[in-house]
């Protein structure tokens, strides 16, 4: 079959080109479809069509990660206007890490005050003193269950009167004040504690360290208690703290003489003078704390 000689073969069909020949005439009895080649021509509709799809959606994708981008510059400045803590400032307005740390100035508790201190001076040592303070109540029970039953009490400014021997001078020449005295007994035994009063410490030491054999506090008796020590021999004993000097004279009420082996009155004449030691601390105590107190 031939083709005429109107301008030679038909041009090839391209779906894209205008006025493009199909490759079959519109007629029934044409030709036979070229079906290869409408496949082929299908194909590249589609090859282009998804080709014009993915470009697309590229730039879509583009636009839209700029779009993001853009908002969240601009979140990021909303943030920065309302102290956003991921907002991170400037590294100069950063406090650095060697600025110095606030100082202050150094505090420290007061020392615990000294009793004492306020029972070696007349100056500090103002509480009131009587026999009715330093020997209360009308006994004394001690470790527990010994009890001694509190006799006649004194309180004289002239010390000479309530001593004898070598303590009239002893006392005076070192300026005694005040002397108390107050007698305990307990089953045949008696003690006379007496405190003699001074204005300082030295004084009272002195009185400790210079005392002798040749005096002694003289006992008091009466309230129910015999006379003691007049003519037997008894135990006595000297000691002093602060401004105080305390004596104990012992003996028993029946007459007999206090030996070495007379461990009744040994006990009470120790229990005694450990009885007014402990008041006389026990006074600076008080001042003590009342003192702390009032800072």
């Amino acid at each position: 079959m031939s083709y005429g000689q109107q301008g030679g073969p038909p041009s090839q069909w391209d779906p894209w080109k205008p006025n493009s020949q199909q490759p079959w005439t519109s007629g029934s009895d044409g030709p036979t479809p070229d079906w290869a080649a409408l496949a082929e021509a299908s194909e590249t509709r589609n090859k282009r069509r998804r080709l014009l799809f993915i470009g697309g959606g590229a730039v879509a994708t583009i636009a839209i990660g700029t779009a993001v981008a853009m908002a969240v510059v601009s979140a990021n400045g909303d943030n920065r206007a309302s102290g956003d803590p991921t907002n991170v400032p400037a590294s100069g307005s950063i406090p650095s890490s060697s600025a110095t740390a606030p100082s202050f100035a150094p505090t420290s508790a007061p020392p615990p005050l000294d009793p004492k201190d306020f029972v070696s001076s007349k100056t500090k040592d103002t509480a009131p003193l009587s026999t009715e303070t330093l020997f209360p109540g009308k006994q004394l029970t001690v470790t527990g269950s010994t009890v001694y039953k509190k006799g006649a009490t004194s309180d004289t400014k002239k010390c000479s009167s309530a001593v004898k021997g070598s303590y009239a001078n002893l006392l005076t020449s070192n300026g005694c004040t005040r002397l108390l005295r107050a007698t305990y007994t307990k089953d045949g035994v008696a003690v006379t504690v007496g405190v003699a009063v001074f204005d300082t410490q030295a004084q009272a030491t002195k009185v400790k360290t210079t005392a002798d054999k040749q005096g002694f506090m003289q006992p008091l008796s009466g309230a129910g208690v015999k006379t003691f020590c007049d003519g037997a021999k008894c135990r006595m004993t000297t000691n002093s703290y602060g401004r105080y000097a305390y004596f104990t004279t012992t003996g028993f009420t029946n007459g007999k003489d206090v030996t070495n082996a007379s461990t009744a009155a040994f006990k009470a004449g120790d229990d005694l003078a450990q009885f007014v030691f402990s008041q006389i601390r026990r006074r600076g105590e008080t001042q003590a704390s009342a003192a702390a107190l009032a800072q």
